[in-house]
């Protein structure tokens, strides 16, 4: 019964592979269930693919780049090309890396593509998370979503810095000082954390090695467990849309699978052909020419990449305190900024359990926020941001001062009180501009939108001509939610918790955070005062 009869269809090459699939994995069906999926299209939704691209890319010239790379402090003589450094003694790990730039095939362009894919997939995860932040993403039923995404940021930070100084070279040297201090700034354990991933005192013996297991084994695994968690999460709650005319928490309006599997296969190349464009043209990390790592020489104009930009900048710019008591001593000039970097991150991956603590929200979310309709929600996000720069240009204090003819000290005090100042500028100015363009909303709900056209009554006088909008133009100025702070009753006793709940709700959403949008109403009463 089994056998294949003369006159039965032998099936093609692709036929085969598939039933032989079916038959074994059960994919026809869930096949047919992803290829019936809608997914948004969005400009904004490209942002998180071209980190997920930016990884691949990761991967595969990091797998490049291990095979020529020897993770090892151990002295040898360089015999390499490169003349400057010929007879000097450089460490394993130097000698590789300059093996790869100079002598391996392709070798400096996968160092250089190497680097800039990692700089973009920063970049990108962290546009992508601002993105989710500002339209409110975040929301039930995705707040495992956002952790993952924070948690792939932080991770990455952590990728990038264990791979900066793997090549053993006077720069990543220079970083590693800096480490070193800021584990023995932490309380009681900081020497034994030192000791166990320097291996021994500073510099140790083992840091290479032990940087290269965790940044080729222990932090890529984690990430790709958290993008295949992130994926099925994000296949399982169907992906957020932004509000519109037919778009409700219970559909998905957007291109078929077959539609957006060959835009996101050309997303790829194009991803990928930029990256290698870039770092055929554009030179990064030369370690040639600061040469091998030697304990007692710093780097001149030592800079982090840009995302450890926060870290440094506040180290630079804390002062030189210190706390001795019982003879003991605690750096705080050490200790703070690492707390406060801590804290800065906690925040913003916390965020979205305090907003929902604030509404008393616990619905499901599908529709994404305007972010012109939640003016606390962008202060919030604008004010962290600009710590993130203000840090970053504390980070290049140094720089700034030799190239814009500064003095450094100068420089640092900006950037103290900056830190502090701009969040508190940026929040305002960022609520504000949000609430006018609510007022703005409003106005073209009510009056119509402005066509530029003057018209003369007959009694002489001068009037603007107002279009009246579109019902799908109404609908997205009028569809959006808007939370009522959480009332208490001030003759009853109630917690601190709870009125602590009852203020932070007020400036979410009291008078001052939102403008009221127009009601059903109030729009009837002025289109037939426009009607007479």
């Amino acid at each position: 019964m089994g056998r294949r009869t003369a006159n039965s269809r032998r099936p093609s090459g692709g036929e085969w592979a598939a039933r032989w699939a079916e038959d074994r994995l059960g994919t026809r069906g869930v096949a047919r269930k992803a290829m019936r999926k809608a997914f948004p299209s969005h400009w904004s939704f490209v942002l998180g693919e071209i980190s997920l691209y930016s990884f691949v890319v990761l991967v595969i010239t990091g797998t490049y780049l291990a095979l020529y790379f020897h993770p090892s402090t151990s002295q040898v003589e360089y015999h390499g090309s490169y003349r400057p450094l010929q007879g000097q003694h450089v460490s394993e790990a130097f000698n590789s890396t300059m093996h790869i730039s100079f002598e391996v095939r392709g070798g400096l362009l996968v160092r250089q593509a190497h680097h800039w894919a990692a700089l973009v997939f920063i970049a990108s995860i962290l546009a992508h998370l601002m993105r989710v932040f500002f339209t409110g993403a975040f929301r039930k039923p995705r707040e495992l979503n956002w952790l993952l995404g924070f948690a792939l940021l932080v991770l990455g930070m952590f990728a990038g810095l264990t791979g900066y100084d793997l090549p053993d070279d006077l720069l990543s040297g220079t970083g590693l000082m800096i480490v070193h201090g800021t584990l023995l700034s932490v309380p009681v354990v900081g020497t034994y954390l030192s000791m166990l991933l320097f291996g021994g005192e500073f510099p140790g013996g083992d840091v290479i090695a032990r940087f290269d297991i965790i940044h080729v084994l222990l932090i890529p695994a984690l990430m790709v467990g958290i993008i295949a968690v992130h994926l099925v999460l994000a296949v399982r709650h169907k992906p957020a849309q932004y509000p519109g005319p037919g778009r409700e928490n219970g559909n998905v309006v957007g291109l078929p699978f077959r539609t957006y599997a060959v835009k996101a296969v050309g997303l790829f190349f194009l991803t990928s052909g930029v990256i290698f464009l870039v770092a055929s043209i554009a030179q990064i990390n030369p370690v040639w020419l600061y040469g091998p790592y030697r304990a007692d020489q710093v780097s001149a104009g030592s800079q982090p990449d840009w995302y450890m930009g926060v870290a440094d900048g506040l180290l630079r710019v804390m002062p030189g305190w210190e706390l001795t008591a019982w003879g003991h001593t605690l750096a705080l000039d050490n200790l703070v900024p690492l707390g406060a970097g801590v804290v800065f991150f906690a925040f913003l991956g916390a965020y979205p359990f305090i907003e929902s603590w604030v509404t008393d929200d616990d619905t499901e979310h599908h529709l994404l926020d305007r972010p012109r309709n939640r003016p606390v929600r962008v202060g919030i996000g604008a004010a962290w941001i600009s710590v993130y720069l203000v840090a970053l240009a504390g980070a290049g204090n140094d720089l700034l001062a030799t190239h814009l003819h500064l003095s450094v000290n100068a420089v640092t005090w900006a950037v103290r009180v900056g830190l502090f100042a701009v969040p508190a500028v940026a929040y305002t100015v960022a609520k504000r501009c949000a609430l006018g363009l609510q007022r703005q909303d409003r106005e073209k709900v009510l009056h119509g939108r402005e066509t530029g056209v003057l018209r003369r009554l007959p009694h002489g006088e001068f009037i603007d001509v107002h279009e009246t909008l579109s019902q799908k133009q109404l609908h997205l100025l009028t569809s959006h939610e808007q939370y009522r702070p959480i009332d208490v009753d001030p003759t009853h006793r109630t917690s601190g918790v709870l009125r602590l709940r009852a203020r932070i709700s007020r400036v979410f959403h009291g008078d001052s955070a939102q403008v009221p949008k127009v009601t059903p109403r109030e729009y009837r009463e002025i289109s037939e005062g426009h009607g007479k």
